[in-house]
């Protein structure tokens, strides 16, 4: 296979490291219609802190001439003129769910329309937004065709190689993590598994056809949820009967075969959306999953559960919940990353409203931009905003930052502190999960 000339549809968590990877050893052009994400990459600055200023700097290019001239690197650009000599089109755009739940595929549609402005003989396009299986060549090839004029599989190829990306994560990045890949034909999944291997240390798994490696991405994290369910609920139980239940995990988990998983809000871009691709791919078969919804409905409702629990706790110690001031530190969905995409914090800011509190909100992770833009509320960012009057705190990201944290300097006498995380010990809170 002659040198390919990669375009990567999408540069957000997933795209961009992908991108820069591939630039280490193939010409790329990133490609997103976000005009201010892609200023701030041609400045070597990525909000998303996936890829530092000095390994972007190191790959970028400040023109597509400059690239064209090179055998390897990235440009980043908004123009589709730049992406239309590719030969090797990637799209990393999100697949969120809208606010029943329901699949939305609307950005992998609109990436579709785009790469189909441009497709030519020969091209191979890939995707890796998770989906259920089928999306690729039931929804995505059929768009490709119809903007190209083009023919699946006689013309021009398909692949699906589902992303890995763990946010935050600078110990498992995107060379570090097995890749499965997957093709239209036999001799194309050859190509994309080259491909990925040729910059993937870990290694590359062929799958046997694009609906099973679409299959394989989805049931990942609905694994992940269900298991997570099954201890949010173990939670639920024993806060009934006064047992600490990460104590009781740290006794389990002794035994050899025992998988620890720990109790908390489950949100993010994966597990907690992933699981409806496939409950609604089941259902459309006629098929009512049991288990992957149980454990969705389980994972939704710990967000009013522990924020009820906190209330019960002030009511314990006699302090007067309506009108109380409470601060919640930590609105990304995981620790030590500015992710806040799906996070289920809000459930928990909300509950506590309904009960007549009066909320503040603190990360120095997130941007106080994105969470007024996403979710209505006035990010406190430094700890210098911090009243020193609150009557309640709950800690529910587990950033590092918070692990010294000083929690009698903004809290008055008497006041509950409650552990989401468990990230303190087990004296240090009034509560944990």
């Amino acid at each position: 296979m002659k040198t390919p000339k990669i375009a990567v549809i999408g540069l957000g968590y997933v795209g961009l490291p992908l991108a820069v990877a591939f630039a280490k050893k193939y010409p790329v052009i990133g490609f997103d219609i976000n005009k201010n994400r892609v200023a701030q990459l041609q400045n070597n600055f990525d909000m998303t802190l996936e890829i530092s200023d000095e390994l972007l700097a190191s790959v970028n290019y400040s023109s597509i001439d400059e690239l064209n001239k090179v055998k390897k690197g990235l440009y980043c650009s908004t123009d589709l003129e730049h992406i239309s000599n590719a030969t090797i089109y990637i799209v990393t755009v999100p697949t969120p769910v809208d606010k029943h739940h329901k699949p939305d595929l609307t950005p992998l549609y609109k990436a579709s329309e785009t790469v189909s402005k441009v497709l030519k003989k020969g091209d191979i396009v890939i995707y890796e937004s998770t989906v259920y299986p089928g999306a690729t060549e039931d929804e995505c090839v059929p768009i490709l065709e119809k903007g190209s004029g083009l023919r699946f599989n006689m013309d021009f190829y398909a692949g699906y190689s589902p992303e890995r990306i763990n946010p935050g994560d600078k110990k498992h990045t995107v060379e570090k993590i097995l890749k499965v890949t997957s093709g239209s034909t036999p001799e194309i999944a050859e190509q994309i598994d080259q491909l990925y291997k040729s910059i993937i240390t870990a290694g590359t798994f062929k799958a046997s056809s694009i609906k099973v490696a679409e299959a394989a991405k989805v049931i990942e994290n609905s694994q992940r949820d269900i298991n997570i369910a099954f201890v949010n609920e173990l939670a639920k139980i024993f806060n009934l009967m006064d047992i600490d239940t990460h104590q009781v995990l740290e006794a389990a988990a002794t035994k050899w075969n025992f998988i620890k998983f720990t109790p908390g809000l489950v949100g993010g871009h994966c597990i907690g959306v992933d699981p409806y691709y496939l409950a609604d791919k089941a259902q459309q078969l006629g098929y009512n999953p049991q288990i992957i919804l149980s454990g969705r409905r389980l994972n939704d409702s710990m967000g009013p559960f522990v924020a009820q629990e906190m209330v019960k706790k002030m009511i314990t110690k006699d302090i007067p919940v309506k009108g109380s001031k409470v601060l919640v530190m930590g609105i990304t969905f995981k620790e030590d990353c500015p992710d806040i995409r799906n996070s289920r914090v809000i459930d928990v800011i909300n509950e506590l409203k309904s009960f007549g509190l009066a909320v503040e909100v603190f990360d120095p992770w997130a941007s106080a931009e994105e969470v007024k833009h996403e979710y209505e509320v006035d990010l406190l960012t430094d700890e210098s905003q911090l009243a020193t009057d609150y009557n309640a705190v709950m800690l529910t990201v587990a950033h590092k930052v918070f692990a010294d944290f000083d929690f009698k300097a903004v809290t008055s006498k008497p006041f509950v502190l409650y552990d989401v995380k468990g990230m303190l010990a087990v004296d240090a809170s009034d509560g944990r999960l």
